[in-house]
């Protein structure tokens, strides 16, 4: 794995989580992921499946333009990795409710950042995107180490 390449795929997930989080995703999903029922399963399923795409079909036009050749099974664990773990914190919900912090929100609460999600009506939104944007450097590394030197 190079520099180049590790940047380039993190740059291409992290481009295509801004746009499939914030564009792709439609306002059913996004209003409904977080609910504890068979209908918040769904509409996250749903979400996670249109996120994974876009970082997909990102990733292999960026392959595509720059040359750049990953392996294919390393680019579909990480894209893994990106897809689970952005399941789990969208199924947990990243808000304060009734005094009670729930998901990404709980467990920046528990490492000392509860005054501010309290204050702050975006601190929510604000770590849940860390917390995405931290897991895509984990899908970046792991899809980038399956660089492999152009024949």
């Amino acid at each position: 794995m190079t520099a180049s390449t590790f940047a380039a795929t993190y740059a291409a997930l992290t481009a295509s989580h801004e746009v499939a989080d914030h564009w792709v995703q439609i306002d059913d999903q996004a209003v409904h992921k977080g609910h504890r029922n068979r209908n918040g399963a769904i509409a996250c399923a749903e979400h996670v499946i249109t996120y994974t795409a876009t970082q997909a079909v990102t990733l292999a036009a960026v392959q595509r333009v720059t040359g750049m050749r990953l392996s294919w099974r390393r680019a579909a664990l990480g894209l893994a990795v990106s897809a689970a773990t952005h399941y789990v914190a969208d199924r947990q919900g990243g808000h304060w409710r009734d005094d009670e912090p729930r998901g990404i929100v709980r467990l920046a609460a528990a490492t000392g950042h509860a005054g501010w999600l309290k204050r702050d009506p975006n601190a929510g939104y604000l770590m849940d995107q860390a917390w995405h944007k931290g897991w895509i450097a984990v899908a970046a590394l792991i899809a980038a180490s399956g660089h492999r030197a152009a024949s």
